[in-house]
């Protein structure tokens, strides 16, 4: 690996880890469970840059632990399993739209606004690296476990996006008709089939990408358009 690849994944790990405020398990917690949920997240940053420099199947749990400078025994106290570290960044994704929807309920920006940046956001980090996203989409779907684990996760994800939704709805700004359950799956399909076309092709901006995803996405529920309604 070239230096410029590895200080790009040292970044990747970064950002991911300056989520923290995020994550609902670091929020109102004790010391003594604090503590636990940071040697949590120091097992999930090692597991990341791993797998982000040697490929997914070629990582160990022993590899993780080593990084991370715990024993074997305390990432089984964490994860049932390699594949369950990547649950992590479910809950990165989770606290990005909680923080969303926060930011609808105080009213100070149209949800509009609010949707796009969500959608830019949730893409950021697989955005960071085709590899990475390639990565993390074969261990979220590589057992039935995990699988479980992360669609319990969308399952929350879709309950905050419809009410988003709602309130939308009830602003003016998103077609009353519209079924928010619905609109909330369609958007996350949207976010998630944007990163895999992406990881796959190799298109060299993501941003620009999901930035027209959201275009056709909003022209599809918007009531009439927010700007009239200022």
């Amino acid at each position: 690996m070239s230096i410029s690849q590895k200080k790009e994944f040292e970044e990747i790990v970064r950002a991911l880890t300056e989520e923290e405020e995020d994550l609902p398990h670091l929020k109102n917690l004790s010391r003594r469970d604090r503590k636990a949920a940071e040697t949590r997240l120091r097992l999930f940053r090692s597991a990341l840059q791993l797998f982000a420099e040697r490929g997914f199947p070629n990582v160990t749990v022993e590899d993780i632990t080593e990084a991370a400078d715990v024993g074997k025994g305390t990432f089984f106290n964490y994860f049932g399993s390699k594949d369950h570290v990547l649950g992590v960044m479910a809950e990165i994704q989770i606290g990005k739209v909680r923080e969303a929807l926060a930011q609808v309920e105080a009213g100070k920006d149209l949800v509009r606004s609010i949707l796009h940046r969500l959608l830019q956001r949730l893409s950021e980090e697989p955005g960071r690296s085709p590899d990475l996203a390639r990565a993390l989409v074969t261990s979220l779907l590589a057992s039935k476990d995990v699988r479980e684990l992360v669609d319990g996760h969308m399952a929350q994800g879709r309950h905050f996006l419809a009410r988003i939704f709602e309130i939308g709805q009830e602003r003016g700004e998103v077609d009353p008709n519209l079924n928010t359950a619905h609109l909330s799956r369609l958007l996350q399909q949207s976010v998630l089939g944007g990163i895999l076309l992406w990881s796959l092709m190799g298109e060299p901006k993501l941003k620009a990408a999901m930035d027209q995803t959201f275009q056709q996405f909003w022209r599809g529920l918007a009531a009439t358009p927010p700007e009239s309604k200022r």
